[in-house]
């Protein structure tokens, strides 16, 4: 799989995961699936929701800059190191989901095991075209 499609099914990912969390929001998803059924009330609900969807937002704008869609970005080492942080992150919610109490939650486990996978290969992916260029 090419480096710059990597980002791209990443990109189309986070946007149906921000999608999700605004379902959540809106109630059109019961907030009882979410979270690993976790949350106890509508105030959890938006305060956890809304710093999921910030936190997807950052990962997106971090892919846009390491994908040269986008002209402002940070530097090259920080980008990586933000992605670095992802990749652990998503690695520990796979373990997380597994244990969640809903069966919603465990299977999202895929979707976070994918994540994991994709920014995987774009860290390596870029290293070796990296690696090529010098």
């Amino acid at each position: 799989m090419k480096y710059k499609k990597s980002i791209t099914i990443l990109i189309g990912l986070l946007i149906a995961v921000i999608l999700f969390h605004i379902a959540v929001i809106i109630k059109v998803i019961p907030y009882d699936i979410a979270w690993g059924g976790r949350l106890q009330n509508d105030s959890e609900m938006y305060v956890f929701e809304a710093i999921s969807i910030l936190i997807n937002l950052f990962l997106g704008l971090v892919l846009l800059m390491k994908g040269d869609y986008i002209k402002y970005r940070l530097m090259d080492k920080t980008i990586d190191i933000i992605l670095w942080i992802f990749l652990a992150l998503f690695a520990l919610n796979t373990v997380s989901n597994i244990c969640a109490k809903t069966n919603f939650e465990k299977s999202l486990a895929v979707l976070t095991l994918v994540f994991a996978i994709l920014i995987w290969k774009i860290l390596k992916m870029k290293n070796i075209i990296n690696t090529n260029k010098s």
